[in-house]
């Protein structure tokens, strides 16, 4: 039912698809523009997709708590570096099932259009799972629902599925600067697939790890 609802209100162009692979773990880390991303990319990936749902979202109301449980949101705290660390362990357990995981490395929505330097939790994931990352861009949906409308509006939205890259566990032991300079190779394909301008810093309103 969500599916072709959601093809009739955005009218999706979707590139790439072939890129997720069909079976098995993966990531897909994607670029952050609105609060419809997490719902539009289950919604057009070849396959169910798992996200981290803020657990307030399961508790408003009987409906909002179906629709999330019907798009495969995991419900988290939020807040604290143990419910980051608690939220990347879950993550870890869908990809250890051979699950498909879908992850915002720049937390939180960017709020000028610029693409955000991503926090390491996704690198953290790829070598902790050896999932593959499949980089996806959301082109428009900031049109769709702008920061500050509570509801999505019908609007036209591009979602592109890049290459998968792989990251194998550090030669030497050094875990924080191999999670860097993955996190930075996957924001970088990310870039190059939205066009988003870098913004080279971190967005302030990013918590945690994620």
């Amino acid at each position: 039912m969500l599916v072709p609802l959601s093809r009739v209100a955005f009218r999706p162009d979707v590139q790439g698809a072939r890129n997720v692979p069909r079976r098995g773990p993966v990531i897909l880390a994607a670029n952050h523009l609105s609060v419809v991303d997490s719902f539009l990319i289950p919604l057009v990936t070849p396959r169910r997709v798992s996200f981290l749902a803020k657990q307030e979202y399961f508790e408003r109301s009987f409906f909002s708590r179906a629709f999330f449980s019907g798009i495969d949101a995991i419900p988290v705290p939020r807040g604290t570096y143990r419910a980051a660390q608690e939220s990347l362990e879950t993550a870890l357990g869908v990809l250890r099932l051979g699950g498909a995981f879908g992850i915002h490395p720049e937390g939180s929505r960017s709020r000028d259009g610029r693409i955000y330097r991503g926090r390491t939790g996704v690198a953290w994931l790829a070598i902790a799972s050896g999932a593959p990352v499949v980089p996806v861009a959301l082109c428009g949906t900031e049109r769709i629902q702008p920061i500050g409308q509570p509801y999505p509006k019908p609007g036209k939205v591009v979602v592109k599925f890049g290459e998968q890259m792989f990251f194998a566990p550090p030669a030497d032991g050094r875990q924080g600067p191999a999670r860097r300079k993955a996190t930075d190779e996957i924001m970088a394909a990310i870039g190059a697939l939205s066009g988003q301008e870098e913004a080279g810093v971190y967005n302030e309103l990013s918590t945690g790890t994620t």
